[in-house]
C-alpha cells in the first residue's frame, strides 16, 4: 500500500472544492510549503519561507484579485474541524482546549476562534496545517562536536530559521547513543499520536508531552535518569530555575532560544543567565528563514 504524503493527508480533511483545487497544484509548487491555511470567508493560503500564494480553482496565484480564488465558508471550516475530531467533538475536548491537533506524518493543525468560558474553542474560524520538516543530517555537525565531550548546546535562530528541525534531528542522533528525555510541551518535536511518535527522535528517547518545560525537566531528572534533556524555546524564569536546579545531576541540556545573531541572543536575560552559569558549552547559530535548518556558526562559550 502506497504511503500518503503530508500534502495528501492534509487534502483528505479539506472541503471538496478545496481538495479538488489542491490536486491541480503542480509538484514544483508543492515543494517547500511550510503551511496551508484555511480561513472562514477567505481564500486558502499556501505559505512558503519567502512568499504566500492563494488557492484558485486551477492552482495557485500570487494575486489576491484573481477572480478564480476560492472562498471558504464558515460552515466548511466547521466541517474540517468535525473531520479532525472524527465527528466526535466530545472525544477531542483536550485538543479543542489546547487549540491544535496532531496528524500523521507529524502534521500539526493550529486552530483560531472563540474560546468559551470553559476554555474550549467553540467557533473555529481559522486552521493552520503545518507540515513537519524532518531533515535528517541537519544536526550532524553539532552531534560530532558535542557527543565525545558530553556537553550541552544552545540552538539559536530567528523566526522560521529551523530551530525545532535541528533540535529534532540532534535528538534523533543523540537519542540513538545516549539516554534522552525530550520535554515536548506542545508535541511539536516528536508529534506523538496515539502514543506513537510520528517523528524519529531516537531509540533511547523518553518523551514527556503536554506538560510545562519546567515540570517536565524536574520529572525527567527524578524518574528517567537521562544523560541529556532536550527542550524547545527556553523562555521563562521557571525554565531557567528547573535547568539550574538540575545542574548538580550531571545531565546535559540541548535547547533552543530565539535570536538572529549572537549580540541579540546574549542581550536577552534568559540566554545571558544560561551562558553565565555555563549550562551550555556551545551555541549553534542558524542562518535564518531564507535557509532554514542550516548552521552558520558554532560558538564555544567556555
Amino acid at each position: 500500500m502506497k504511503e500518503c504524503t503530508s500534502y495528501e493527508i492534509i487534502s483528505e480533511y479539506m472541503p471538496a472544492a478545496v481538495r479538488k483545487a489542491m490536486a491541480r497544484v503542480s509538484e514544483r509548487e508543492k515543494e517547500r510549503i511550510s503551511e496551508i491555511r484555511l480561513y472562514s470567508g477567505r481564500a486558502p493560503i499556501y505559505v512558503y519561507p519567502d512568499k504566500i500564494k492563494y488557492l484558485t480553482e486551477n492552482g495557485l496565484t500570487g494575486s489576491r484579485v484573481n477572480t478564480a480564488i476560492l472562498n471558504v465558508s464558515a460552515q466548511e471550516v466547521r466541517g474540517v474541524v468535525d473531520a479532525l475530531c472524527h465527528y466526535s467533538l466530545h472525544t477531542y475536548q483536550r485538543e479543542m482546549k489546547q487549540g491544535y491537533f496532531v496528524l500523521r506524518n507529524g502534521i500539526r493543525v493550529g486552530m483560531s476562534g472563540t474560546y468559551s468560558d470553559g476554555g474550549v474553542i467553540t467557533d473555529a474560524c481559522g486552521l493552520n496545517f503545518r507540515l513537519a520538516r524532518n531533515i535528517n543530517g541537519c544536526g550532524q555537525i553539532i552531534f560530532d562536536k558535542i557527543i565525545n565531550e558530553s556537553c550541552g548546546v544552545l540552538i539559536c535562530g530567528g523566526v522560521n530559521s529551523g530551530k525545532t528541525t535541528v533540535l529534532r534531528d540532534l535528538c534523533r542522533l543523540i537519542g540513538s547513543w545516549r539516554k534522552v528525555s525530550l520535554i515536548d510541551e506542545r508535541n511539536e518535536i516528536a508529534c506523538v499520536q496515539n502514543g506513537i511518535p510520528m517523528n524519529d527522535v531516537g531509540a533511547l528517547t523518553d518523551i514527556l508531552s503536554g506538560c510545562s518545560r519546567s515540570r517536565g525537566i524536574i520529572s525527567a531528572i527524578r524518574t528517567l535518569s537521562p544523560d541529556y534533556i532536550f527542550c524547545d524555546e527556553i523562555s521563562t524564569a521557571e525554565d531557567l530555575a528547573a535547568i539550574t536546579e538540575s545542574a548538580g545531576s550531571g545531565v546535559k541540556f540541548c535547547a533552543t532560544v530565539h535570536g538572529v545573531n549572537w549580540n541579540e541572543i546574549i542581550s536577552g536575560e534568559m540566554a545571558e543567565n544560561l551562558v553565565r552559569q555555563k549550562m551550555f558549552k556551545y551555541a549553534a547559530i542558524l542562518h535564518g528563514a531564507d535557509d532554514p535548518g542550516k548552521i552558520r556558526e558554532i560558538r564555544k562559550l567556555f
